[in-house]
């Protein structure tokens, strides 16, 4: 699958070149490509020699769903555990672990293999109809007539097999990420790769499509989004109502991108008006969430400057309120939502508070975190209202890290890129 494209010089030069104030950021600017794959190397802790090359060959991708009694199922993405990395023909070899938590528990329970296969099964994607059913998808090596296929499964809250895996969204289609709206699942993929531009001039994709499923995996309708142009990385986040498609457009000769957006309707298929919510977006580096107690979305990005922003939308993928400037971001890093709080870790290495209401969004707190964020994955599982835990992928394996919210600290003018 992923044949790495490893320059050794230029890692060795990219490992000596980072200090620890860029470290974090760093890590999060990663690399991506559909077939081939390079990253910076962020900085080693004490506890943990960093390999070169692309670090999401060891993990990469993490969702969770509910097991309908109080706790949680979370699935990710590795290469073996602890975590190996690529094969020595340079291809990747991911399988999808799942793991259980409560929040009695102090950490997750010791991950299973849910699905192997050879090749790797990632970056996976998971989503969970008001039915309860569970989606399981990821880019797929194993057995394609393309180098990869987007592949799901559709399992029961006990998570046996309803329509189980291996079924193809596209062949040749690649990573995609899920939600779930209402009863339904909504996919949204990229397919096809355009050789160069990008990051690294690695190439991008060749557009962006959306398709939904029944909550038994049954294909309801098909919806090219930007089809056959410079767009892809399609990020979603799911509503009872509507999905908000988030994207990336390439620009011609630059090293930023374009961030865009849009409200879908999976029970008619409409898709709404195409916006452009950032002009100068860092690669790779935004992540979506819905918030229940406003009916929003809250999306939470970087910019090509190296600051992060947030805006909240509504269900017409309408722009209701905009954070212009906060800590960067970490690519891939999820979004976890509290009321009318949403929370993500930032590059500098904090967990982020920003309040909302309808129509408002500010940086109102930070914190330090104990663990190191990097460019695979993480998401935060709701302990209460005061306490969050974290649960981060790394190149050896599982990082879990308890997070007090009465203990951060106000934002300051600086975090807000005040004078």
């Amino acid at each position: 699958m992923r044949r790495l494209l490893v320059a050794s010089a230029l890692a060795a030069a990219c490992v000596a070149a980072v200090s620890v104030a860029t470290a974090a950021a760093a890590a999060a600017a990663g690399t991506a490509a559909h077939a081939h794959a390079h990253a910076r190397v962020p900085r080693a802790d004490s506890r943990l020699r960093v390999p070169h090359g692309d670090l999401r060959a060891y993990m990469h991708g993490i969702g969770a769903a509910s097991d309908g009694h109080g706790g949680t199922y979370v699935f990710f993405s590795s290469s073996g555990l602890p975590p190996r990395g690529a094969g020595r023909d340079g291809n990747w070899t991911h399988d999808v672990y799942v793991a259980h938590w409560t929040p009695e528990m102090a950490k997750l329970s010791k991950p299973r293999v849910f699905i192997r296969r050879p090749e790797a099964q990632e970056p996976v994607s998971i989503a969970q109809s008001s039915a309860g059913n569970i989606m399981v998808t990821f880019e797929d090596g194993w057995n394609t007539p393309d180098e990869v296929s987007q592949r799901y499964g559709v399992y029961s809250r006990l998570l046996g097999p309803v329509r189980p895996y291996p079924i193809d969204v596209k062949a040749g289609g690649h990573s995609g990420h899920a939600a779930a709206v209402g009863s339904r699942f909504v996919v949204f993929y990229s397919d096809d790769w355009v050789d160069g531009g990008g990051v690294d001039n690695l190439g991008t994709g060749r557009g962006v499509y959306v398709k939904t499923y029944d909550a038994n995996g049954t294909l309801r309708n098909f919806v090219p989004v930007a089809p056959y142009v410079r767009e892809w990385w399609p990020m979603i986040a799911g509503s009872p109502k509507r999905a908000l498609l988030v994207w990336q457009q390439y620009v011609n000769g630059q090293t930023y991108a374009q961030l865009k957006v849009a409200a879908f309707d999976p029970v008619d298929g409409t898709l709404g008006e195409t916006r452009v919510i950032a002009p100068h977006l860092q690669y790779y580096t935004y992540a979506a969430a819905y918030v229940p107690a406003l009916d929003r979305f809250v999306v939470a990005a970087s910019d090509a400057s190296g600051h992060g922003f947030a805006q909240l939308i509504d269900e017409d993928g309408a722009p209701v309120a905009t954070l212009a400037c906060m800590p960067s971001t970490v690519r891939e890093a999820g979004i976890a939502v509290i009321g009318e709080r949403a929370f993500t870790p930032s590059q500098d290495g904090r967990l982020l508070e920003l309040q909302m209401s309808a129509s408002s969004i500010e940086l109102a707190a930070t914190q330090p975190s104990p663990i190191k964020w990097w460019y695979m994955g993480s998401l935060g599982l709701v302990r209460s209202d005061s306490r969050l835990h974290w649960v981060s992928l790394s190149p050896a394996g599982l990082q879990e890290a308890d997070f007090d919210l009465a203990a951060a600290r106000p934002a300051t003018a600086a975090d807000r890129c005040q004078p």
